[in-house]
């Protein structure tokens, strides 16, 4: 069977292994592995643990609720979700690698049984009908062209009045981003749509707008320091996003950045709720 180009852009072996040696190596070999400690690995976007912190103030799930992730990682949103906020969490992602890697952290942070890990694809979420009261997606959309499906598929997953919360890098009106990116090498596995084209998906898919964002200017500070750190400080930190994709991440984070001064991409936060 072909991979799947967007897996295998991905899919690099043994990344549990790698991120709890650096963590013993960091921090010592009796250091506690929690979603705290692994914060600085496990968030893979671009803003790290801030950005799963603001995106689960905005969805406020309860406890006792199960919430869905659709394009899980490595599990890092989802089990700091499940602690902080007393849920359980369902994942869903498309690359054998990823999976593996969040199971394995899942069972180190003792979570096994709070966060539960399922391949598969978000175009066929393999989950049933109406199953989860909250949903969200943090920077896995770029990767997909049918977003119309994607959003289809979240609004079946979700019980009625259940929520998706959303924070998507869009397209820019300067042109594609400058590649490789985080979730793309080529333009052949990128798949950008604007902000407007966005929030027309979200309502043709039945969805109600909550709340609609266009965060980019507000984030550009924060992205010029991120260029500058990253030029100034040319070897990796002990522990960062570079274990799960190596090397290039350096380039593919200077270009994502520069991309998005140059009002290549855009970012936006969205709420949608699901009539009912």
């Amino acid at each position: 069977m072909p991979v799947n180009p967007v897996a295998q852009h991905y899919g690099i072996e043994g990344i549990a292994e790698r991120a709890l040696a650096a963590l013993r190596a960091a921090n010592g070999p009796d250091a506690p592995v929690t979603p705290e400690t692994l914060a600085p690995i496990d968030h893979f976007h671009g803003r790290g643990v801030l950005a799963t912190e603001e995106l689960t103030r905005r969805l406020d799930p309860q406890p006792g609720e199960h919430v869905l992730d659709i394009g899980c990682g490595i599990g890092g949103p989802a089990r700091w979700i499940a602690v902080k906020r007393q849920v359980q969490v369902t994942g869903v992602d498309l690359t054998p690698q990823f999976c593996e890697a969040a199971r394995a952290l899942n069972a180190a942070c003792g979570l096994a049984d709070r966060v539960t890990i399922i391949e598969g694809s978000a175009l066929n979420l393999p989950v049933p009908d109406a199953a989860f009261d909250r949903a969200y997606s943090q920077n896995a959309i770029m990767n997909i062209a049918d977003k119309p499906r994607f959003y289809r598929e979240a609004f079946r997953a979700l019980k009625p009045g259940g929520l998706l919360a959303l924070s998507n890098v869009c397209a820019g009106p300067a042109g594609p981003p400058y590649f490789p990116v985080p979730w793309a090498a080529t333009a052949a596995t990128s798949f950008l749509a604007t902000p407007e084209e966005t929030r027309a998906a979200l309502e043709a898919a039945g969805f109600a707008i909550v709340s609609f964002r266009d965060t980019t200017d507000e984030l550009h500070p924060a992205q010029l320091r991120e260029r500058e750190r990253m030029e100034r400080d040319t070897a990796a930190p002990p522990l960062g996003i570079h274990l799960i994709l190596g090397d290039r991440i350096r380039e593919m984070r200077l270009n994502s950045v520069q991309s998005q001064i140059d009002d290549r991409t855009r970012t936006i936060e969205a709420l949608a709720r699901k009539p009912g």
